[in-house]
């Protein structure tokens, strides 16, 4: 097969996605959407550090209660767009997100401490809102490369977000890149406002208008809570390589190398998001997270140079993507649309708590032996995870075995 036919037959999944209508429009308002909501944890750490003049400690701490508040909120939020549709919720958060960062820069530390926390609780729900509307917007055989974009975005997002607020507060100050920031994140509501994607639609066969009660126990199943720990676990292991990747470089001498270092991890997970979508067979969220967390384990030994730190992270990097892509289609399909909003809600706390976890976990331990160790507690805890969700698994396999087929989705989408 000629290498122009080959790339026609990888990219026609993508072709196909993104001729869906809605869909492109949606990944546009997304990648920009999401740029000043990355740059909130590096903003306010600055903020506490150099205007508040408190410590690093002081600074997490805040960043803590924003992700508390975000992982309790997310669902609630997510039910509330189940409930009453996505506009409403989007002028809540939004007036909330205004309030928070036209006084946050003037607040003192006790009263900016809670007061992250209700803004954690009440932040723009654009990760969640955005997989919910491809689900709505994508047939089901369509939603792999749709998710992989999304993904893709997200990784986007992050390369950029974070790195234009250092270069803000190194050109102007913390406090004015806070209302900048703040101004983005009201700006991106209004855009997602305008935009107004569907949550449901009634074209593919998903009730519209507002959502019936589904009672938790008819969805929220043993697979579902397994996709929902993976998701957990692939983020540990996400947030433990961002803090050992500094440790390492910084033990040899070559901290300065660290933004090179991260920018191929994040192009190799670019590169691995891309391939998965583009592929013709689907994942298990199972075997990507138990992959990632297995490749994360030997990244430490490339600790002696820069350049092998970025050779061993490649394989890590390639699966980050497609990891989180396939747990956000896993859960699309295990829910009923009636409360896909809380379910994403659920899976962007698993996300998060994930992130939280993963960081204080790899400097406990680096700070307690060496930067190696970093990678590998946080790798081994990722694989850990999937051996304890691995019998929910194999009773699914078991039981598709023995009887037909069942109408809801699984942890396993079936090739295609």
């Amino acid at each position: 097969m000629s290498p122009e036919v080959r790339t026609h037959v990888n990219m026609k999944p993508y072709r196909r996605a993104l001729a869906l209508p809605g869909l492109r429009s949606l990944l546009v308002v997304a990648v920009l959407a999401r740029i000043p909501l990355t740059a909130t944890g590096v903003t306010l750490t600055f903020h506490v550090v150099f205007d508040l003049d408190r410590g690093y400690g002081a600074a997490g701490l805040v960043g803590a209660a924003v992700t508390v508040g975000a992982a309790i909120g997310g669902p609630i939020l997510g039910r509330l767009v189940d409930q009453r549709g996505l506009r409403p919720v989007l002028v809540l958060t939004g007036i909330a997100e205004a309030i928070f960062w036209s006084t946050a820069p003037t607040l003192p530390y006790p009263v900016l401490l809670p007061a992250a926390f209700v803004a954690g609780s009440l932040a723009l729900p654009i990760f969640s809102v955005v997989r919910q509307s491809i689900a709505a917007l994508v047939p089901e055989d369509q939603r792999r490369p749709a998710y992989a974009l999304d993904s893709m975005s997200v990784e986007l997002s992050f390369m950029i977000g974070p790195a234009l607020a250092v270069a803000l507060v190194t050109a102007i100050s913390a406090q004015t890149t806070m209302y900048l920031v703040g101004g983005g994140i009201v700006a991106a509501g209004i855009a997602l406002w305008l935009v107004n994607p569907p949550i449901r639609e009634a074209t593919t066969g998903e009730p519209s208008g507002p959502a019936q009660r589904v009672p938790r126990r008819q969805w929220l199943t043993p697979r579902l809570l397994a996709v929902l720990a993976l998701s957990t676990a692939a983020t540990l292991v996400l947030g433990g390589t961002d803090v050992a990747v500094v440790a390492v470089l910084r033990a040899s001498g070559e901290v300065g190398w660290t933004g090179a270092v991260l920018a191929i991890w994040a192009v190799a997970s670019l590169a691995g998001g891309f391939a998965y979508g583009a592929v013709h067979r689907s994942f298990s969220p199972l075997a990507l997270t138990a992959a990632l967390a297995l490749c994360t384990i030997p990244v430490g030994l490339g600790g002696a140079h820069w350049w092998l730190l970025c050779l061993a992270l490649i394989p890590a990097g390639a699966l980050c993507a497609p990891t989180i892509a396939a747990s956000s289609d896993a859960v699309s399909r295990l829910v009923p649309a009636q409360v896909r909003g809380e379910a994403m809600g659920l899976h962007g706390s698993a996300v998060t708590v994930g992130i939280a976890i993963g960081a204080p976990l790899a400097g406990a331990v680096i700070d307690a032996s060496s930067p190696a160790w970093g990678f590998v507690v946080t790798g081994a805890l990722g694989a850990l995870v999937t051996v304890v969700v691995l019998p929910i698994e194999l009773r699914r396999r078991r039981a598709a075995a023995t009887t037909p087929p069942p109408v809801e989705a699984d942890l396993t989408p079936a090739a295609r």
